[in-house]
Order: structure tokens, then sequence, then C-alpha cells
């Protein structure tokens, strides 16, 4: 019986506090396991990791993504759309309903790879 290691690849972003003892400045790694949770990362860190974040499940066959931004004043959700508008490999994407997460939570469904996996 084989084991699933993508739960073990992470994707580098830098978080002010991300639950962690991080400062500013410092890389904190993230599970690739289809769930970024952006509480702790700067607004202008956000882009960036969304895109690099999608591109690393795209290449584990991750199809369904979470993003938890917060509801808040509703800016790290806006960055996140609007990023997410962008990406090639972005099917469509919606608010999630109550039980994940509500208004503070995007789901977002990936185009799967046209090469299969090495």
């Amino acid at each position: 019986m084989g084991t699933d290691n993508r739960n073990n690849d992470r994707v580098d972003g830098k978080a002010k506090d991300a639950g962690v003892d991080a400062w500013e400045g410092d890389v904190v790694e993230l599970p690739i396991d289809g769930v970024l949770d952006l509480h702790g990362f700067q607004p202008k860190e956000v882009k960036d990791l969304v895109a690099d974040y999608i591109d690393a499940c795209v290449e584990r066959d991750i199809v369904e993504v979470r993003i938890i931004h917060g509801k808040g004043t509703g800016v790290l959700r806006r960055i996140v759309h609007s990023a997410l508008q962008r990406h090639p490999s972005v099917k469509n994407f919606r608010l999630a309903g109550h039980g994940s997460g509500s208004w503070g939570a995007t789901l977002v469904d990936l185009q799967p790879r046209t090469t299969p996996s090495p």
C-alpha cells in the first residue's frame, strides 16, 4: 500500500504572525494539502503566495482548494479573488458556505493538469 506524501510538500511564505514564532520576513513552510490559511500574512504577500500555492496544488493533482482569508474588512478577500481571476489554472471560485467558513473563506476549483504526474 502506497503512502500519500503530498502533505509533506511545502510552499514557502512570509508571515508576520502565522500562529508560530515568526517575525516579519521569516520564511514559514506551508503544507500543500488544499487548504491555505492566510491569517498572519500581510496583504502585500498574498497575491504571489496564492499564485504559488495554486501552482503547487496543480502540480500535485489537487483540484479543490480552500483559501481562508478571514472576514475582517475584506482586503485579503479582494486580493485573493483578484489573484484567482488572473490565474490560468483556476476554473472557478466562490465564497464558502456556512459549514466551510462562510464569507471568511473562498473555495476554488482548479483545472486538472493536462500532463500526467511522474
